[in-house]
Order: structure tokens, then C-alpha cells, then sequence
């Protein structure tokens, strides 16, 4: 099994932080999302992976090279952003009938993936669902009886099917799904301008494959600063809890991630809080934040924040979404 993770995207809605971080090496509970996913694939044995690059590709790639040098990774640069079809089809030349797992990393998700291993050989692949109540947001999947995918509908008016498509798929007929994307790249593009791997699972249903769609617990957005702070949340209550030892002057209110070495001083810290190494807490309370590496917050009052990677904040109450190397300071 070979894994395709497209990454070129540019993050927008994460900005100032992606405008010098990668998308998906921005951190919740001090951990690149990028990391739970690529963990998640080490468990199951899988190493081999073709990762479509883009925005701040040098990083992305060494970043993997550092922490994951096990893994066979191929770097493929996608200098056109056509859209999901586009960049999985740059993975052809190395994918082209090898089973497929293919994962967006704007989300992380508690999935069995290890279903897999379990497919009926009439099956042609899955893709996996998250139900969820505002399914005019999403492009949904509608199934048949039997829990077959029958068609995926963008954002649709009527509540046709309540099963989010959630950038989570396995193909095991590979060479119909790059059919398809051809298929779909010689078509015209979407509203936006951009052609859709959904047309291409479309494609390959109306050929006749039996794409199984399964249902997930667990979706957590890290895509915009609302969401990302909601997944940090839920990752330091559950998988990346760090309490620092007890000091006087400092109150810990769980749940919190401060890693080894941050200094606090008459502070109050949590609850859903995480702060990476390096970084100077003094005279601030913290709800709802994430702070990197090497900063310094003094005399805030700080909630649902983020604050970048060497920098300083200082006499601030409220929210602040300040990037990476940046100053704010409020005086008086």
C-alpha cells in the first residue's frame, strides 16, 4: 500500500502563521497535525509515501527527513493549484495499481484504518464519513442500502444525506481512479475554478465500483484559528495532556500542554491550553490558547489566542493572533 497526502496548499485562512509555517506543520498540542497522521500510518506499518508540495515545500520535506527517516517518501511539487484531482494525478506515475490510501491533512480524525485489511475483493475501495448536522457546509455522500456510495454532493440545499465527505479515502482499484482523474481534468473545472477527486470517485461509481463509505466518531478541523483551537482542545484532553510540576505563583487548570523547560511565573495557565518549549509566561492568565516556540507573554490576559513562534505579546487583554518573530505591546 502506497500513501498520497496532497500539501500544497497555501493555508490562507491560517495566516499571518502560514505565510512562514506550512499548513500542516502548524502545531496543536505542541505537535505538528501533520505528525498524528504520519504516526497513525507508522503504526500500521505503512512507510511509503508520495506527499504533493507546494507552499514552503522545503520545509515539509525536511521536516519529514528529520522526524520520519524511515519513511520512503517521494516529494512531487504541485506548481499548478487545479484542485484534489490535480494533485493526486501528479502521484500517477509512482501509484498507478498499487492499493491507495489518500489523506488531506487539514483534519485529524479517530478512524479505523485498519479496515482495510478487511475488504470483500468486490470492493473497490472506502471513503470515509463523518454524520454531522450543518451538512450545508460540506459535500456529502449519499449511499445506497448497503452503505455504497452512490454520489457525493456539494453543500447541497436539501438534507439529502447528513454524511460529511471528510478528505479521508482508500482505493484499491487504482487504475480506474486515475481514469477517472483524467476523466475529470479533460471536463470542464468547478465553480471555482478547480477540479474535484470527488468527480473522480463519481467516475468510477457510475463505472460500477463498489466504494464502501464508513462512518467515523472523531473529526477535528485545524484548518482556520477558531477550529484549530477547538482541536487543541480535544488533543490536550485526551492523547497529548503535559502538566508542568507544581510551583508558587503558578495555577495549572487542566486540561493543558506546557513542555519541559517553559518558564511561568505568577500565572495562571488553562484550561485548553498549550505552550511549546522555550517560551516565558509571567503575570498572565491563558484560556484557550496556543503559543510556540521561544515566546514571550507578560502582564496579558489572553483567550482563545495564537501566539507564534519567537513572539512577544505584552500588556494585551482579549484575543491575539500574532504570527511568528511578531511584536504587540499595549501600554497604559
Amino acid at each position: 500500500m502506497k500513501v498520497v497526502i496532497p500539501l500544497a496548499g497555501k493555508g490562507t485562512r491560517l495566516r499571518p502563521h502560514t505565510h512562514v509555517t506550512p499548513k500542516p506543520l502548524i502545531r496543536v498540542g505542541d505537535k505538528p497535525v501533520m505528525s498524528y497522521i504520519l504516526d497513525d500510518l507508522r503504526e500500521l506499518g505503512i512507510d511509503e509515501a508520495i506527499f504533493i508540495t507546494g507552499h514552503l515545500k522545503e520545509k515539509v520535506e525536511a521536516y519529514i527527513g528529520k522526524e520520519y527517516p524511515d519513511f520512503n517518501a517521494r516529494f512531487v511539487e504541485q506548481k499548478v493549484q487545479d484542485g484534489t484531482a490535480g494533485a493526486v494525478q501528479l502521484a500517477r506515475p509512482y501509484a498507478e495499481g498499487d492499493d491507495l490510501l489518500i489523506i488531506f491533512v487539514d483534519t485529524l480524525f479517530d478512524a479505523d484504518l485498519s479496515i482495510v485489511k478487511t475488504l470483500r475483493a468486490e470492493e473497490a475501495g472506502v471513503i470515509w464519513a463523518k454524520e454531522v448536522e450543518d451538512y450545508q457546509r460540506f459535500g456529502v455522500i449519499v449511499t445506497d442500502d448497503h452503505g455504497y456510495m452512490e454520489k457525493i454532493v456539494e453543500k447541497p440545499s436539501e438534507p439529502i444525506s447528513r454524511l460529511a465527505n471528510i478528505g479521508l479515502y482508500f482505493i484499491r482499484d487504482s487504475k480506474l481512479l486515475f481514469e477517472g482523474i483524467e476523466h475529470t481534468l479533460n471536463e470542464p473545472p468547478g465553480p471555482s475554478g478547480e477540479f474535484y477527486l470527488t468527480d473522480a470517485f463519481q467516475y468510477m461509481v457510475d463505472k460500477g465500483a463498489r466504494i464502501r463509505t464508513v462512518g467515523i466518531e472523531g473529526w477535528y478541523d485545524a484548518g482556520k484559528p477558531e477550529t484549530l483551537l477547538e482541536t487543541n482542545r480535544h488533543v490536550v484532553s485526551t492523547s497529548r495532556a503535559k502538566t508542568p510540576p507544581a510551583r508558587e505563583g503558578v495555577t495549572i487548570h487542566e486540561p493543558v500542554h506546557v513542555a519541559d523547560g517553559v518558564e511561568l511565573e505568577d500565572s495562571e495557565i488553562g484550561p485548553n491550553v498549550t505552550v511549546s518549549a522555550g517560551s516565558r509566561i509571567r503575570g498572565s492568565i491563558l484560556t484557550d490558547c496556543i503559543v510556540g516556540e521561544e515566546a514571550t507573554i507578560e502582564d496579558c490576559r489572553l483567550e482563545r489566542s495564537l501566539v507564534g513562534n519567537h513572539a512577544t505579546v505584552r500588556g494585551v487583554r482579549g484575543e491575539v493572533d500574532a504570527g511568528d518573530h511578531t511584536r504587540v505591546v499595549c501600554e497604559g
